[in-house]
């Protein structure tokens, strides 16, 4: 079989690898498609040298089929189609207080562990959620980054009647959008790039750009003056964590979805001011991939729209630097069976 290795200073390999064979409690999975994330780019640009061993095959976004069980594994049959939650909380203790999705020896699959660009893949049976087999493998692959969101209302609360501000409109901003929108909140999505203001309103979202508007008063003047119940941060932006308060309504919620490596400044004034409500959503637990796969076999969402291309794996070093320099796409997917 043929597997992509990340090797370090922006370079990949496909070559030949062995097909390893399930142990106990153990799936081996034949890989379909692989989403690339915004972590896959981090790690191509080096930004996590120091805890990516290198060479290793990385990647986590997949859909696939069953194709080989070992001892003990009763939940799936060859065949069966799949997709992987990528966290083995395996060194969870006590001290986490059973939040495994983020205890403090979580490792992540696809970063601190062999991952998905690879036509053979062998797992621990219990990162891995069966998929509907009416579902296409295509969106299947999508599972993970709409897993992301689900966590994302979920721990926002969101309500029907709502107004949700998404700050980001990359895939996870455009995913969140979708789900807050599916469970009835109206949603205006605030982003800065032309091309992805135009992908959502294709979407049919109210999509504003902050710099040419007043956004606090454009969300006031949806709501008879109150502002939004909730804003989604999804940009990471410095003047989007200082600016997020002044969006809401008083008791209004915050849900902090980016990754910010360095304190920033926030207004806690309007917090105490308002009283409002800061939480954070880190990844997912079982429970959202699950809602994730319901809203996909739904198929009420327009999630075809999201896959920017897809190529094939002998490809993905080639791929990978077309990304580098434009990086605006939505979601481009790896074909593992095709070399």
């Amino acid at each position: 079989m043929k597997a992509a290795y990340y090797e370090g200073n922006r370079t990949f390999v496909v070559r030949d690898a062995e097909i390893v064979p399930p142990g106990p409690g153990e799936v081996r999975l034949q890989v379909a498609y692989v989403g690339i994330c915004g972590t896959d780019l981090h790690i191509y640009h080096g930004a996590m040298d120091q805890r990516v061993k290198t060479p290793l095959v990385i990647g986590h976004e997949m859909s696939g089929t069953v194709a080989e069980l070992g001892a003990g594994v009763t939940h799936l049959r060859v065949g069966d189609k799949a997709v992987v939650r990528p966290l083995d909380n395996r060194g969870e203790s006590p001290a986490d207080r059973g939040y495994g999705h983020i205890c403090r020896n979580l490792k992540f699959i696809g970063i601190d562990s062999p991952g998905a660009f690879q036509q053979s893949w062998t797992l621990p049976a219990f990162v891995i959620h069966q998929v509907p087999a009416q579902v296409d493998l295509k969106l299947a692959a999508l599972t993970e980054p709409l897993a992301v969101a689900c966590h994302d209302v979920r721990r926002g609360q969101v309500r029907a009647g709502e107004l949700a501000v998404v700050i980001g409109g990359g895939p996870i901003g455009i995913l969140v959008a979708l789900v807050a929108r599916a469970a009835g909140a109206r949603v205006v999505l605030s982003e800065v790039n032309e091309q992805r203001l135009q992908f959502a309103r294709g979407l049919g979202f109210e999509a504003v750009h902050p710099g040419q508007i007043d956004l606090p008063a454009y969300c006031r003047d949806l709501t008879e003056g109150r502002g939004a119940d909730i804003v989604f941060e999804v940009s990471g932006a410095r003047a989007a964590a200082a600016t997020m308060t002044e969006l809401l309504a008083l008791r209004g919620r915050i849900v902090l979805v980016a990754i910010y490596p360095k304190p920033v400044e926030v207004n806690l004034f309007q917090f105490f001011w308002k009283e409002l409500q800061l939480c954070g959503a880190r990844v997912y637990e079982p429970e959202d991939y699950e809602e994730a796969l319901r809203l996909i076999a739904a198929g009420t969402l327009p999630l075809a729209q999201l896959i920017t291309q897809v190529g094939k794996l002998a490809d993905l070093p080639a791929i990978f630097r077309a990304l580098d320099a434009a990086p605006e796409g939505m979601k481009t997917l790896i074909d593992c069976t095709q070399t």
